[in-house]
């Protein structure tokens, strides 16, 4: 990890300032939304326009550094973000906000994917894991802590905006200013999406069902703590709870699924999500409950990704990978662009409790469907399956590109070691 630290501590700095820029903004866009009268309805098309520009993003930006490379790209994308905050307090309308979330996902996606470029540059086949590992607990961090920023005093009603600016602004500079040379890029044609279907039906299903989970955390939970009446300190713990959760749970499932059939656990973790929305379905709105519930949800959803990655890769040859990513992820984006929007049209209906209705719904189908999955064929055996990574719900397809090599590297590693166990059992245990 020392290695990782000093190769990439510049990138992994600017990551978390940015990261604690774009969770301060979503959470402020959802709580002064319905202060400038959104309704959910409106609030929920707004939060979608984020996953919209997002996945147009995970399209366009490869060719863009193809173009002009890494360094423009990132410093555009950065400077455009930054402008772009300062517009939603300036003209507190529908329309622009939903246009602005759009720019925003458009431009977080491609300085991801530039980040995340640099990132797998610097990192070995012997720090690619812990490189993985560390950028994940960073994002998590920063939108952690800026939870905390949603609690500074705004007389005003632009500071809280001016921060998120102030901060994207300043976290390209440790990045361009480093060292670290510029890396390669390179995309791969995708396969389509009825051959990624084709190879793994939960993964394809799954990603489209986590999609909405993961844009009603980052795009609703704030619009939801509004509307059932927290205060702006209960809303900030509230949102913080679901990414606590996904830091603790993220590593005891990753090693559990390395050491049983990772549907079965799939299936248990998307159970083990779906009574815990279930919680807070029935919480009456009593605050602490609703950390409770957010907690399990964050804990067991966010790995869900990871697991659902890890399980399809079983079923890839090593050449096949890179090309199913962007199907994965033009699924899991199709899905988070719809999620907020069916939430916001549900609390319309039923009220705030709509939020955690749709959650409990959307994981208690990935668990039935899981296990429905595991009667139509058998699990690949635990000896030779991937290992599994860790990788955040924000994650581009270079992060999803480096987790496949990773996999395959740490597969080979262990296969190769056993190997030599069996061959000579003495030599191995020395």
């Amino acid at each position: 990890m020392f290695d990782v630290l000093k190769n990439s501590w510049a990138l992994l700095l600017g990551m978390f300032l940015l990261m604690l820029g774009n969770g301060l903004q979503g959470s402020l866009l959802g709580v002064r939304g319905p202060d400038q009268g959104f309704s959910s309805l409106e609030m929920s098309i707004v939060m979608s326009g984020y996953f919209a520009g997002f996945l147009v993003a995970s399209r366009m930006v490869p060719g863009m550094i193809r173009r002009v490379g890494h360094v423009r790209v990132f410093a555009f994308l950065a400077s455009l973000v930054s402008a772009t905050l300062l517009i939603f307090p300036a003209i507190p309308h529908p329309i622009v906000w939903v246009l602005g979330r759009i720019v925003i996902g458009f431009c977080f996606c491609g300085v991801y994917v530039t980040a995340e470029s640099w990132l797998n540059n610097a990192s070995t086949n012997e720090t690619r894991g812990q490189a993985l590992s560390a950028y994940m607990i960073v994002q998590m961090a920063g939108i952690i802590s800026a939870q905390a920023l949603l609690n500074v005093p705004d007389v005003s009603g632009y500071l809280l905006f001016v921060i998120p600016s102030v901060l994207v602004s300043l976290s390209f500079a440790p990045t361009l200013l480093s060292v670290t040379p510029t890396p390669p890029f390179e995309s791969t044609k995708p396969m389509t999406l009825k051959e990624v279907y084709a190879v793994s039906p939960l993964g394809c299903v799954g990603l489209f069902l986590l999609g909405g989970v993961f844009a009603a955390q980052f795009g609703m939970a704030a619009v939801y703590g509004k509307a059932a009446g927290l205060t702006i300190g209960e809303i900030s713990i509230f949102i913080a709870a679901f990414y606590v959760g996904a830091l603790f749970m993220q590593y005891p499932l990753g090693w559990l699924s390395d050491r049983m059939d990772r549907r079965r656990l799939i299936m248990m973790v998307a159970a083990g999500g779906a009574v815990g929305a279930l919680v807070g379905v029935v919480s009456g709105g009593n605050f602490y409950v609703l950390v409770a519930a957010a907690f399990v949800v964050g804990g067991f959803s966010n790995p869900l990704y990871s697991l659902l990655i890890a399980y399809t890769n079983d079923f890839l040859q090593v050449e096949d990978m890179a090309a199913a990513s962007a199907g994965l992820l033009f699924i899991n984006g199709v899905g988070a662009i719809t999620g907020p929007i069916i939430i916001g049209y549900g609390m319309e209906i039923v009220g705030p409790a709509g939020f955690f209705m749709l959650i409990t719904a959307l994981l208690a189908m990935l668990a039935v469907y899981a296990l429905y999955r595991m009667t139509q064929r058998p699990a690949p055996s635990v000896e030779v399956t991937a290992s599994y990574a860790p990788l955040s719900p924000s994650a581009t397809g270079v992060a999803w590109d480096a987790a496949w090599e990773y996999a395959v590297d740490t597969a080979e590693a262990e296969a190769e070691a056993t190997e030599t166990r069996e061959r000579d059992p003495h030599a191995a245990s020395q």
